[in-house]
């Protein structure tokens, strides 16, 4: 599995891209954007997302 982005509620603050520890997050169209085979699952960029657009199922 990978962290899941939801694109309408994403603002493009960045802040996930950042907490990030593998890097698998990059910006595209001012939303975030998950590489699902660098995503290691540890749930940051879900503590990381103030609007609560990311998850991790």
């Amino acid at each position: 599995m990978a962290a899941i982005v939801d694109g309408e509620k994403c603002t493009g603050c960045e802040s996930c891209v950042s907490e990030c520890p593998s890097e698998a997050i990059s910006m595209a169209d001012e939303k975030a954007v998950v590489d699902v085979d660098e995503c290691s699952d540890c749930g940051m960029c879900v503590d990381a997302c103030e609007v609560e657009a990311i998850s991790v199922e």
